[in-house]
């Protein structure tokens, strides 16, 4: 492919899914399967169980159970359908939150910014707190001296009990704090937390009452770092990492020990969107039976059914006989893993040289939809994503998009010196073409010796990016 001068722009921060990657087959042939048999049609049709269709949540406990390899398999009283990861992030804090009780909500930072304006919705806006990565994915000895001086502060200001939520609600209750991760191929940062933090920050919850939202919507697009040829390239269809969700079922007795209240400390919220569609609007939940009970009674589900009842009947359709999980083996980790590679492959050679570094490069398993550049010390990230727009008709998201807001001052929670670029959405000669305009303009700014400055255009380029979603 040819790529003039003005060529229209690479846009590797727009995280969707490509188009060629949509299954549009596959959900017409289900879609027509559903509304031909009358017997799952009018089902499909009206408002369905609070839980969620009873098919999928069947389909969806044994697909679960075979690719995560719990000691248990998993039922399907532990999950409820929902309208997808952000909208159940916002019945979750709905459901299990207050913000006159619930002290902070946590975030492992960078973060995935798009969920803050939820979490503010839910009444948080002054509460948020960053908790630092490092090479492990969490900074558990910053957070253990955080959130126990935030707890020992609300002890002294007498906070007891919730003011705006009932106390009696035998369904539900409201947890101390929330801690917001993405502990595996993470949104923003493309890193994984590593088995021993993931057991580490449950032990901190368990003795903070805190609820870990695992945003695990990249679990199954994972792939090899490496291969010989692009031609073999086996399926990875078992986790390499349990989530956290499954860690709490059995570390040290589990949600159902000695003293526990059986809601347990951690909820994995998943999707549809990034392994089938985003537009179907529908996902799941996980977490221990009394917990999704909460979730199923959310006053909005309670009224007007699950969120997603049709499309929920769809996809147990496209689920029956195995097709959409073999198309995420067969289809998207092969098409993800080749963009991926062709990509870290262009970095390694045109932005390594220049200074750019990666994070946990000594992966085997790799996935998800982004990765993290931190750039050469002291070139920032905005004034990187002006000169690349303004000169080279690219687009990256610079890293201060991904801050904490109210709490980006500690050294490890600014990345003014960061980007994330997305290989989801452009095709592989436009990635390629996108890390070639980058290390242009990377070269140009260094040579200038002009690796700072305003951000004279960075106001027109979110706005545009909200336009676009």
């Amino acid at each position: 492919m040819d790529f003039a001068s003005n060529f229209p722009a690479s846009r590797c921060e727009v995280f969707w899914p490509n188009h060629s990657l949509l299954p549009t087959q596959l959900l017409d042939r289900s879609a027509h399967k559903v509304l031909t048999n009358n017997s799952v049609a009018f089902p499909a049709l009206e408002y369905g169980p609070d839980h969620g269709d009873p098919r999928l949540r069947k389909h969806l406990a044994s697909w679960l159970t075979d690719f995560y390899k719990p000691q248990d398999r998993i039922t399907e009283d532990r999950i409820a359908i929902s309208g997808g990861a952000s909208q159940n992030l916002a019945v979750l804090l709905n459901v299990f939150t207050d913000p006159s009780y619930t002290r902070r909500v946590w975030f492992v930072a960078p973060a995935y910014h798009l969920s803050f304006r939820v979490i503010q919705d839910a009444g948080f806006h002054d509460k948020f707190r960053a908790i630092p990565e490092d090479d492990e994915g969490i900074d558990i000895e910053y957070f253990k001296k955080e959130i126990k001086r935030v707890e020992e502060e609300a002890v002294r200001q007498g906070v007891s009990q919730p003011k705006h939520k009932p106390v009696s609600r035998p369904w539900a209750k409201v947890y101390k704090h929330v801690i917001y991760a993405v502990p595996t191929f993470s949104n923003p940062s493309s890193k994984t937390m590593s088995l021993r933090r993931r057991k580490e920050l449950l032990q901190v919850a368990r003795e903070y009452d805190a609820l870990i939202i695992t945003d695990d919507v990249y679990d199954f697009l994972q792939w090899p770092s490496k291969v010989k040829s692009e031609t073999e390239v086996a399926a990875v269809e078992e986790a390499h990492l349990p989530r956290i969700v499954d860690i709490d079922r059995y570390l040290d007795g589990g949600a159902e020990r000695t003293g526990a209240d059986g809601f347990g400390n951690a909820v994995s919220n998943m999707s549809f969107s990034k392994i089938s569609s985003p537009g179907l609007r529908c996902g799941w939940c996980e977490g221990t039976a009394k917990f999704v009970a909460g979730v199923a009674e959310v006053g909005s589900t309670h009224s007007g059914g699950n969120p997603s009842q049709f499309a929920s009947n769809i996809l147990a359709e496209a689920m029956e006989e195995g097709e959409l999980q073999r198309r995420v083996y067969e289809v998207l980790q092969p098409s993800y893993g080749k963009r991926y590679r062709s990509m870290i492959k262009a970095i390694n050679e045109l932005l390594v040289p220049l200074g750019v570094r990666l994070p946990q490069t000594d992966r085997n398993i790799v996935g998800g939809y982004f990765i993290w550049l931190t750039l050469p010390d002291g070139m920032e990230g905005g004034a990187l994503v002006d000169r690349a727009r303004e000169d080279e008709n690219v687009v990256v998201a610079h890293g201060e998009l991904f801050e904490i807001p109210g709490d980006s001052d500690h050294v490890k929670t600014s990345f003014k010196n960061d980007i994330r670029v997305c290989f989801a959405w452009e095709d592989e000669d436009a990635l390629i073409e996108g890390i070639k305009r980058l290390a242009t303009v990377i070269h140009t700014m260094q040579s200038e010796k002009n690796t700072t400055g305003s951000y004279k255009i960075r106001l027109q380029v979110e706005q545009e990016a909200k336009n676009f979603w």
